[in-house]
This record gives structure tokens, C-alpha cells and sequence, in this order.
């Protein structure tokens, strides 16, 4: 057993048992390497990555390598899912390296933590092009011995340019320019034409293989469609869900979504099922389903409905824990083979379902050849209406008959040996999880998930927080602006560091779960936060945010985060954020910074927004601005929850059945027992009204 055998990630935990003499990211490390004068090697991964395991088991679990590494470097493993700022870093320099990245990330530092090589998976022996593990460390070794100098240069020149790149897509000029909302519905013609340059018009989404469900750049299409009432956008954001929903990225038996799909069709995923996946994907289903309800489309409608039950049952059934906190991830991988758990053998299905397995296997594509490694992945190759149609059943028999065979193949899938679950619990993931409950709730109207989203949060807000908000169920006070919140909780223990993107999306989902409760605590709370963000993370000279807090000072230096990755970057989130509780809690100085970071990235979100998705749907906030909406009445919170069953992306929305002088949108209002329902701009307002077809004739004029 090594050093991580201490600590609580699953991924270090992984390798407790690994001759290597793994350190975490301590100082102890660094202190032992400075001291010895030996280079670094730190190796990030995370616990469901398949690579990771492979190069574990090839190189990390023998004992000459081992031993190798032991002697000439000090070696430290990294959970990037614990620590993005240390992978963000050493990534970049992977990338400037190389051209590429990914996972496993192999960075060698110098002393003092500097990077002078990197790559990713290397094989035991040299192939495919790439240099064998043990015959790239002896290489790098003999560098170190006889040519430090140069590798120390190496070191010097990559920072310079990791630093310089930090600031390579702001326009700090763009800032003493006009405002943005002037000048905004020009750049949304212009982003939707380079979206639109990359849409895949045969298999939704957007370029080839590999394919990522791009949730963001989706949302996008749907609120640019309501805006411009452009077709295509609507169009391409629909296919693109019915094609994943159908797909084998989708798991047909079990619910929710893995990562990606490594094909273009969405057939084969990497099958690895991360939270903040699904919890993203949950929420723009949500939106969908509002869009198809309201044009009574009841195929698609059903559809939607039963993919975002079937997902966040998922959710509920193998990643929450009894507190209501959710898991990280379930690995790709089981018995050591990526995918054994989620294939099938037709024989197999056929003994399981009798007579009912040729209407299953014809409906899911299951052959018995397979489509993958000669195994099946169940997709749907048709839709309902049709198979139905084409077999002379109708749809409600075929789904019922479907969905009892695959309760069946579920509770045999359930005897099989699990793949790995990564238990940790993320402050950040959750939040978005949390977001994604309470859009379900505005959806559908299952109480079970506004509950669910209730739970989550009181969760984070009892143990992600230092200290402790022992009173956050009552009124927030004064003292509580210093807390800081931790990144990771895993059995009872919190590691520390949160960062800007835990920050950012734990205030989205305060102000969202405001919005189907109206407790004031949560907005108050969301409140203290962003001051927090803002005295913490700001940096005043472009006015955007740090990653990272301003007390923590074991890293190199502190980068920004802008790119909406996999996840929504923790600016472009905050910029949501700002929009939103500048109105809610009348602070026109958040807005205005909102505004300003707008200004900044706009050349770059114009030119590129397939990589700045979240960035580019706060512009069209800013060129259509908000709809402020205050009710308040005996019925107010029904109608609240009403009007957020039909699709409007620009809006806050606050609530009270008495009048209420505590929250900025609803003081100085009267109510009424048939609660007013009133719409304002800019903290203008139009007349009152009491039905909800005038107040949808206010916002559509």
C-alpha cells in the first residue's frame, strides 16, 4: 500500500495498492522533490477512464517500472474531477506539446512544478507511433541527468505561453465600446450561420466522430428559435435529441446517457455515464418538451417525457445517496472489459423473453451478428408510429409489451457484475443536477422531483460549506458572507478547494430552486455567494473570474476559465448568473459587469461559438432582454409554476401570496385573491393582469 491509501478519491484509491510510491497533490511531494532535486511526474485521470485503467495494469502495477519511477522521479496522482485547476494547467501544456490531449495526462515538472514534457496513454512497449512507458522514462531520465538546462528552458518557455494564452480570447479594448445589447442580434444571425455550418444533417448533431451531445449549443438552437422564429433551428435541436434518445448512447434498458458516442450515428458510446451529462442533457430535454407540448405534438411529447423519467430514475435508483447527495460517475468498464455490462447476445435476450424476443430484437436492432465486437447495443432504429404502423399493433400495446421486456432484461442486466461507481460527490455536478431536477419539475410537475432538487441542495448546503450554515433553513445573516464552500465530499469527509465553476453553478441552482419554491433563503443565499465570487475569484483588470480562490496558493498561477467544454464554464455561468439575480435582487452593478464580460468575448463567441455555447445564450439575453416577472396573491406560487410550464427563455420569475417588501421584483405591488401577474423591463412595468392569456399577450407583443 502507498501513500494514497490515505485519501478519499476513488480514483487514488484505485492505485493505493500500485508499487509505485504515488504521492497526491501535497506538499510533501513537492518538498521531497526540491529537497532531492528530482523531476515531478504527475499522472491525472479519473476513476471511470478506461485508459487510465489500461495503462494501471500495464505499467503502474509492475514492478520494474515501478521501481524505475521510484528511483528517478517523484510521482504524484491527480482525480481531475477533485482538482480541474492542476489538470487545466498541465493540459495546456500537453496541448501545446503535441496538439492534443486527453486521459491519461502524463506531465514531468521540474522541482518547482514547472512542466517540460508531456503526453497521454503510452503503451508498455513502443507502437502505433508512440514510445514505450519505461523507454520514455529512461529517456527523460537521462534528460534530467546530463541536460537539465534544457529541460528547465522547456519549462520556462511552455509557462510563458500557458500564461500569455490566458488572455488570448479577451477583447479588454471591445469594454470602451457601446453596449452589447445594441449591437447583438447582428452576431446571433452570424452564430447561428457557423453552428449551423457544422450541423450533421443526417445524424443530428454537430461534425463527425467522435460525437458529444453539445446540450448547450442545443439550448442555444431552441431559444434562438423563439427569438428569430427561425425553423431550423428548431428542427436540428429536436433531431438531434430524437436521434441520441433513440441511439445507443442512450441506455435503452437502464436510462440515462454515457458520455459520447465514438461513431457518428450515436450507436457505440464510450459507455462510461457521467452526472453532469445527464444532469445537462435532463435540462435541455425539459425545454424540449415544453416547445413539442405547447405545438401538441403527443408522440414527441410522450417521448421526451418518458426519456427525462427513465434518466433522472436512473439518477435516483444507482447515483444518490441516502442523504440525496448524487455520485459522480459509473464506470465504462467491467471484469476489466469496457461495455460488458450494457451488451447482449441475442441468445441470451431469447431465453430471457421467449415468444416476446422478435418484436424486442427487431425494435431494438438486436441481430446475431451484433453491431458491436459481435455483442448488441440496443438502439432504436425506428420510432414508435412507424413499427407500430408497419406491424398492425397499436403504439400503447407495443410500448407496454417493450417496456415489460425490458423490466425483465433490467433485472437480469442487475445480476451481472456491476461496472465501477465513483462515489465521490461534487459540489459543482450536483448543483447542475439539481438545476436539472428542478426543470424537470417545471416540465412535467412531479412533485418527487422538486423534492428531489430540495434535498440535493440542503445536502451541499449542510456539508459542502466551511464552516458548516447550521441555519440555512432560516433567514441568511450578515456573518455568513465569509464561508467558503469544499470541491469534494466522499463518507462524511469534505476536501477542500472549491472552485469558480462550484461556485457559479450552486448559485444557478439557489436561484433555480427559488423559482419553484419562493423560499427568499435561497436567493438571499445565491446573493452571498456572488458577493463572495466577486471578492474572491474577480480579476478587476478584465472582469472576468479566476478559477481558482484568491487564498489558494498551490498552483503556478491562477487561470481563467472560458471555454464551454464538456460542462458550461464557470464565467459564462456566472454571466447567467448576474443576468438573473441582478433583477431578482436589484444589484444593476452585477448586470452591468455581466454586460461588460459580454462585450469582451464577443468577437470570440461570434467566431467560435460551438466552443463558447453558454457564452453565446447570454448574448441573446442582452439583445432580448429579460422578462421580469413579479406575481403576488393568494394563488400566486400555482400561477408561477404555470407560466414555467411553457417555454420562455428570457425571464426570472418571483413569487409571494402577500405583498412582500423583501425582494426587490415584488416590492411596492399589490396583490390580490386572484393573484396580479406583473411584466416588467428594467424594473418598468406593464399593467397587471390576472389571467394567464393576458400575460402571455404582454409577452408576446
Amino acid at each position: 500500500m502507498n501513500r494514497l491509501q490515505h485519501e478519499s478519491s476513488p480514483y487514488l484509491l484505485q492505485h493505493a495498492h500500485n508499487p509505485v510510491d504515488w504521492y497526491a497533490w501535497k506538499p510533501e511531494a513537492f518538498e521531497r522533490a526540491r529537497a532531492e532535486q528530482k523531476p515531478i511526474l504527475v499522472s491525472i485521470g479519473y476513476s471511470t477512464c478506461h485508459w487510465c485503467h489500461v495503462m494501471e495494469r500495464e505499467s503502474f502495477e509492475n514492478e520494474d517500472v515501478a521501481a524505475f519511477m521510484n528511483e528517478h522521479f517523484i510521482n504524484i496522482k491527480v482525480d481531475r474531477e477533485e482538482r480541474p485547476d492542476v489538470d487545466a494547467i498541465y493540459m495546456e501544456a500537453c496541448q501545446l506539446l503535441t496538439g492534443s490531449g486527453g486521459w491519461p495526462l502524463n506531465c514531468f515538472l521540474t522541482p518547482d512544478a514547472k512542466p517540460f514534457y508531456a503526453g497521454t496513454y503510452f503503451p508498455p512497449r513502443s507502437m502505433h507511433n508512440r514510445p514505450g512507458w519505461l523507454q520514455l522514462l529512461e529517456h527523460l531520465a537521462n534528460v534530467w541527468e546530463t541536460k537539465r538546462d534544457t529541460a528547465i528552458d522547456q519549462a520556462e518557455r511552455l509557462l510563458t505561453n500557458i500564461e500569455r494564452n490566458d488572455g488570448i480570447f479577451i477583447n479588454s479594448q471591445a469594454l470602451q465600446g457601446s453596449n452589447l445589447s445594441a449591437t447583438s442580434a447582428p452576431n446571433a444571425q452570424t452564430m447561428f450561420a457557423k453552428m449551423r455550418a457544422q450541423f450533421d444533417h443526417s445524424e443530428g448533431g454537430f461534425g463527425g466522430a467522435p460525437k458529444f451531445p453539445s446540450t448547450m449549443a442545443l439550448q442555444w438552437l431552441l431559444n434562438w428559435h423563439y427569438f428569430s422564429g427561425n425553423p431550423e433551428a428548431l428542427e436540428h435541436a429536436l433531431f438531434s435529441l430524437d436521434k441520441m434518445a433513440r441511439g445507443g448512447i442512450y441506455d435503452q434498458i437502464g436510462g440515462g446517457f454515457a458520455r459520447y458516442a465514438t461513431d457518428r450515428e450515436w450507436l457505440i458510446p464510450h459507455f462510461e455515464k457521467m452526472l453532469y451529462d445527464n444532469a445537462l442533457l435532463v435540462s435541455v430535454l425539459s425545454e424540449a418538451y415544453k416547445i413539442v407540448e405547447s405545438s401538441q405534438q403527443p408522440s414527441a411529447k410522450d417521448q421526451w417525457a418518458t426519456i427525462i423519467q427513465q434518466t433522472l430514475d436512473y439518477i435516483a435508483r444507482e447515483m444518490t445517496n441516502s442523504e440525496g447527495g448524487f455520485y459522480s460517475a459509473q464506470d465504462a468498464d467491467s471484469e476489466g472489459v469496457e461495455g460488458k455490462f450494457f451488451v447482449w447476445d441475442k441468445s441470451e435476450i431469447e431465453a430471457i423473453l421467449g415468444e416476446e424476443a422478435g418484436l424486442f430484437c427487431e425494435f431494438y436492432g438486436v441481430t446475431e451478428a451484433g453491431n458491436w465486437e459481435e455483442k448488441n447495443i440496443l438502439w432504436r432504429p425506428y420510432t414508435y408510429d412507424t413499427f407500430a404502423a408497419d406491424h398492425n399493433i397499436k403504439v400503447e400495446e407495443l410500448q407496454k409489451r417493450l417496456h415489460s421486456s425490458a423490466e425483465k432484461l433490467h433485472a437480469r442486466r442487475s445480476q451481472r457484475i456491476w461496472p465501477g461507481l465513483d462515489n465521490k460527490i461534487l459540489l459543482g455536478w450536483n448543483a447542475l443536477m439539481t438545476s436539472a431536477y428542478a426543470a424537470a419539475f417545471t416540465a412535467l410537475g412531479h412533485e418527487d422531483y422538486r423534492q428531489a432538487a430540495v434535498r440535493n441542495l440542503n445536502f451541499l448546503l449542510d456539508n459542502f460549506q466551511n464552516p458548516p450554515i447550521t441555519n440555512h433553513r432560516s433567514p441568511i445573516t450578515d456573518h455568513q458572507s465569509q464561508i467558503t464552500n469544499h470541491r469534494s465530499w466522499r463518507h462524511s469527509a469534505a476536501q477542500p478547494f472549491a472552485f469558480l465553476d462550484d461556485y457559479a453553478y450552486l448559485i444557478a441552482a439557489l436561484v433555480d430552486v427559488y423559482q419553484i419554491t419562493f423560499e427568499p433563503r435561497y436567493l438571499q443565499l445565491a446573493g452571498e455567494c456572488t458577493d463572495f465570487v466577486f471578492g474572491h475569484f474577480q480579476d478587476p483588470e478584465s472582469n472576468m473570474f479566476f478559477f481558482t480562490d484568491k487564498d489558494q496558493t498551490d498552483i503556478l498561477f491562477r487561470k481563467k476559465d472560458l471555454y464551454d467544454n464538456a460542462t458550461p464554464s464557470g464565467n459564462s455561468t456566472m454571466v447567467h448568473n448576474l443576468q438573473r439575480l441582478g433583477i431578482l435582487l436589484d444589484r444593476p452593478e452585477w448586470r452591468e459587469t455581466a454586460s461588460e464580460m459580454l462585450v469582451a468575448m464577443r468577437d470570440t463567441v461570434e467566431k467560435y461559438p460551438l466552443s463558447f455555447e453558454r457564452w453565446a445564450t447570454a448574448m441573446l439575453n442582452e439583445a432580448y432582454p429579460i422578462h421580469e416577472i413579479a406575481i403576488i396573491g393568494e394563488n400566486a406560487f400555482e400561477k408561477a409554476l404555470e407560466i414555467q410550464r411553457r417555454f420562455l427563455p428570457n425571464k426570472v420569475i418571483s413569487a409571494s401570496t402577500a405583498p412582500n417588501d423583501t425582494l426587490p421584483l415584488l416590492a411596492d405591488k399589490p396583490g390580490a385573491a386572484d393573484a396580479l401577474v406583473y411584466v416588467c423591463r428594467d424594473f418598468a412595468c406593464q399593467r397587471p393582469v390576472s389571467s394567464l392569456e393576458e400575460f402571455w399577450e404582454l409577452v408576446n407583443s
